[in-house]
């Protein structure tokens, strides 16, 4: 077995689960999403074709999946029963077929009507090979009980988060005047992959131009004087992914530059030290927008300024959580135990830091030197 946690962390999580089951009264559950089959049976898996886990209202979980799954499935999940379909086979008439076995189809049924894997027309199918079945809407609810993650999760986040230091160190020597983002890129890839991290992508490495360059494409263009490298590193451990920014700017910074750098650290500091369990979103982002508005550091600021950490397995088509996220229409407050990634940028600079709500206030997981480098 590779689980990633011991089978009581996944009993807690189908506990708490069960419990929002119970509100809405349902007999069984549809769980699809990648991100949210990880999180209730610890098994990572794309959707080539559909799967899903159904989870009664009493008794054990069950996995539908392809038979050539199985062996991978065996491996990572706690689940113990499973129904595998061959490839020819329609996997959602396996999915109602195995729903009428469990005495659900004249039942309410959940599931996730935000869900990536359930578009309308696999929804009819469904729909008509249960025609007794109430489908009932369990949307938000996954996100909201993997919001707050458990010491077992911070302790895989740290350390992804120290992955990340060591990649950030590692792309500045394979950087420099003549080398290319691409350069950096190869260097950060060989540490995650000798320090235990996924191998899913290194993270966004490009130049930092202006204020619309932090989701900029990998550049093989030699590096000259005065360019600024953009990196913002994602290690990956088993789908957990720390992250953080940082800027090198190739040969000497000019003044202006290294004020900006100090302003958007100060900036930052402030942000952080008031992200603490109670504290309002929209306040916490308020701290960092409005500062950098106010002083003229941006002429706008149409971004987020953080969004939420966890597990996202490369194959999701979610690359980030924005089930809560930090902007002036943020409703929701800070809850220990929530990990952010949390960014500020201008002007080609950027500075980011995977912040752990703590019981008294915030830990800055990821540890790299907060400044702007010189290479």
């Amino acid at each position: 077995m590779t689980m990633l946690f011991p089978i009581d962390e996944y009993d807690a999580r189908v506990k708490r689960v069960r419990e929002h089951m119970a509100a809405r009264h349902l007999d069984v559950l549809i769980i699809d999403q990648s991100e949210f089959l990880a999180y209730l049976t610890g098994f990572l898996i794309s959707e080539n074709m559909y799967r899903a886990c159904l989870l009664p209202r009493d008794g054990e979980p069950v996995m539908i999946l392809r038979a050539v799954d199985l062996g991978p499935f065996t491996e990572s999940s706690w689940l113990s029963r499973s129904v595998a379909f061959a490839d020819w086979e329609d996997p959602i008439k396996v999915l109602a077929d195995t729903v009428r076995s469990l005495g659900c189809a004249n039942g309410r049924v959940g599931l996730d009507e935000d869900s990536y894997c359930m578009p309308l027309s696999r929804f009819k199918d469904l729909a008509a090979q249960l025609p007794d079945a109430r489908f009932v809407d369990f949307s938000g609810v996954m996100a909201q009980l993997r919001a707050r993650k458990s010491a077992r999760e911070i302790a895989v986040l740290r350390r992804a988060a120290g992955i990340g230091d060591l990649g950030i160190d590692a792309a500045l020597k394979a950087s420099g005047e003549g080398r290319s983002a691409r350069d950096a890129a190869a260097a950060v890839y060989q540490v995650f992959m000798q320090q235990g991290a996924d191998a899913a992508r290194a993270g966004i490495m490009t130049a930092g131009v202006g204020n619309a360059f932090l989701h900029g494409g990998l550049t093989s263009e030699p590096l000259a004087k005065g360019d600024i490298l953009h990196m913002e590193l994602l290690p990956y451990i088993d789908g957990y992914s720390a992250r953080l920014m940082r800027s090198a700017v190739i040969g000497e910074i000019d003044p202006r530059r290294s004020q900006l750098a100090r302003r958007l650290t100060e900036i930052q500091d402030r942000q952080f030290a008031a992200m603490k369990p109670g504290a309002s979103a929209a306040d916490v982002d308020a701290l960092a927008r409005d500062a950098m508005l106010a002083e003229g550091l941006r002429p706008d600021y149409p971004n987020i300024t953080g969004y939420s950490l966890g597990c996202y397995p490369s194959h999701t088509p979610r690359t980030s959580d924005f089930s809560r996220i930090f902007l002036p229409t943020a409703d929701w407050t800070l809850e220990e135990g929530m990990v952010f990634h949390m960014y500020g940028s201008a002007d080609g600079l950027a500075l980011s830091e995977t912040v752990l709500v703590t019981a008294t206030g915030h830990e800055c997981l990821t540890r790299a030197p907060r400044r702007v480098f010189q290479i």
